[in-house]
């Protein structure tokens, strides 16, 4: 089920493991979409704290928070841009999203077939998503100090493998929160170098998020194909001016 809304404000914003947590995983974010200029960006659960570089140069931005988890203003001391929603059935005409972002909506929706059917309704052609999971292997998942410790947590081949059921293309993987999920100092001052010494691990290894990018796919056509015979000219009185060859004896 999702957590509730002030619990996680409280955690990314009044909390200094969260804000390390929301810096870490923002910053392997802009690595990939460094920019968003003119585009709509929209980000479903609690993805705002990774949304706010986008605020100023995307046409627009979008803080779509489940009806379960409850809806905050944000961004702070700016005209609100988020919005209370049913998860399965967003207030965005179809193919109108060309960056979306879903962090603890996914793992955390007892509909997430759906959630995906959503996700891939609202991007327009050319659209990209990234997906932020808790990695069933690391560290964060195992701890209910976080948000990453409630929900289903994944392995990086069954994110993969539910995307591509539900016409998404992954493109590109990378993990982040290698730091320990602890409140203790001697961890928070180091977490900074320990999330640029991750970053040049193995995806699959230690990370506390996955984070998988991915394009939308068209339907792709169904059923067998059959490849139709070309009919071949119809020649006028073929029989008398051009008589065809007699067939071979058996």
């Amino acid at each position: 089920m999702h957590l509730d809304v002030q619990d996680l404000r409280n955690f990314y914003y009044r909390s200094t493991l969260g804000r390390a947590a929301q810096a870490a995983v923002r910053g392997r974010l802009l690595e990939i979409w460094p920019e968003a200029k003119g585009q709509t960006v929209a980000g479903f659960g609690f993805a705002v704290p990774l949304l706010r570089p986008y605020l100023t140069q995307a046409r627009r931005v979008i803080g779509l928070m489940p009806g379960p988890q409850g809806v905050m203003h944000w961004p702070a001391g700016m005209a609100n841009v988020s919005v209370l929603c049913e998860e399965t059935l967003w207030p965005i005409e179809t193919g109108h999203v060309d960056r979306l972002v879903v962090m603890h909506g996914l793992e955390t929706s007892e509909h997430p077939t759906q959630v995906l059917d959503e996700c891939w309704r609202v991007l327009g052609p050319g659209g990209r998503a990234i997906f932020v999971v808790p990695n069933r292997a690391g560290l964060w998942s195992r701890s209910d100090k976080t948000p990453f410790g409630f929900g289903r947590p994944y392995t990086l081949g069954q994110l993969e493998t539910q995307l591509r059921k539900h016409q998404f293309l992954p493109e590109f993987h990378c993990s982040a929160l290698y730091q320990p999920p602890s409140f203790k100092r001697f961890w928070l001052k180091s977490g900074a170098l320990i999330e640029r010494t991750g970053t040049r691990l193995p995806t699959i290894m230690a990370g506390g998020v996955f984070m998988v990018e991915v394009s939308k796919q068209t339907n792709p056509q169904k059923g067998n194909m059959i490849r139709a015979k070309t009919p071949g000219r119809i020649r006028v009185l073929e029989g008398l001016s051009n008589p065809m060859p007699e067939p071979a004896s058996p």
